[in-house]
């Protein structure tokens, strides 16, 4: 009987979990709250009990399959199995997981930064088609992103390697948690979008339903700034043509210098969908020279939610290798 994978994708509020065949179809998924109480000293045991009785349920052992693979905030050691500094799980100290998972389980484990991951999900069974070179971007709270290069996943000698939220398009731009200036993450994500349209708004002087939402105090989110866009309100198409002139130049210095296939684009804002990736399009374009504009597609994310499990699942493809 084939054997089977088990993707895990760690996040502060659920843990996703998944089975898949090592083709990448997902066969089962179920998914747990995090409880990031007491420093997250329940998270890695909470991960263990939920598998233990799932495979119960299933009828299934601990012998039928490769290995397990997770996604995890934080700045992960791959060599030691171990994560530090994911501060939305609480964790603040070197949580050594993949001991404590391989000896409650016996299966191999394996783990990676959560935006890395993702991007291993897309390139296997989303928009990246199984290419190996795929660049992926995620769009969310933050922005991140990771770089598949000739068929290996780049993480560099810091492990920063597809820090994609930090390509400055902005010199002069916001300050950002990392401590520069003007990085993509202060003006695509979800929050930077806002804080586009904010600033813009104080210049602004023709008629805006957005502008005066903004004028009023009302909340304002990106989701509303791209509808207000769609619905041809003049000052919301300036915001988002703004946010999609940053990722269109993010995009063109990623494809410039690694001339992936596909950059593929996910995350909340990229449910703004082909309106979003014409615009970006267009601005990728003009800041590319002639083979790279040719060569390299820009994309919409496909998976979704899954793009987590179904990467974390593909980590756990390399014990099949070893053996």
């Amino acid at each position: 009987m084939e054997k089977k994978l088990i993707g895990i994708d760690l996040g502060g509020t659920t843990i996703k979990f998944g089975i898949l065949t090592p083709q990448g179809e997902v066969q089962q998924k179920w998914s747990i709250e995090t409880d990031i109480s007491e420093e997250g000293t329940k998270i890695v045991p909470d991960i263990i009990e939920t598998i233990k009785h799932r495979l119960e349920l299933y009828n299934m052992t601990t012998d039928e399959f490769i290995g397990i693979g997770m996604g995890t905030p934080g700045a992960v050691n791959i060599e030691q199995g171990s994560v530090i500094g994911a501060y939305n799980l609480n964790w603040k100290t070197e949580q050594p997981i993949r001991q404590q998972i391989e000896s409650a389980l016996g299966i191999p484990f394996v783990l990676d930064n959560d935006a890395n991951v993702a991007a291993l999900g897309e390139r296997w069974m989303g928009a990246g088609n199984n290419n190996p070179d795929v660049a992926f971007m995620t769009l969310g709270t933050g922005v991140g992103g990771g770089i598949i290069a000739e068929g290996n996943l780049l993480h560099g000698v810091a492990g920063a390697a597809g820090e994609i939220g930090h390509i400055t398009v902005d010199p002069t731009g916001f300050e950002c948690t990392c401590g520069k200036r003007g990085c993509l993450e202060t003006v695509a994500s979800a929050t930077g979008v806002v804080r586009v349209a904010r600033q813009l708004s104080e210049e602004y002087a023709g008629e805006s339903e957005l502008k005066s939402m903004i004028d009023d105090g009302q909340e304002v989110t990106s989701k509303l700034v791209f509808d207000q866009a769609k619905a041809d309100d003049p000052f919301a198409e300036m915001v988002v043509d703004k946010v999609c002139f940053y990722l269109g130049l993010a995009c063109a210095h990623i494809g410039n210098m690694l001339n992936p296939s596909d950059i593929v684009i996910g995350g909340g804002v990229s449910a703004a969908g082909e309106f979003l990736r014409e615009k970006i399009q267009r601005y990728f374009d003009e800041f590319t020279f002639k083979q790279v504009r040719e060569s390299t597609a820009i994309k919409l994310a496909v998976l979704g939610n899954d793009a987590g499990i179904i990467g974390a699942a593909s980590l756990a493809l390399t014990f099949n290798e070893e053996k």
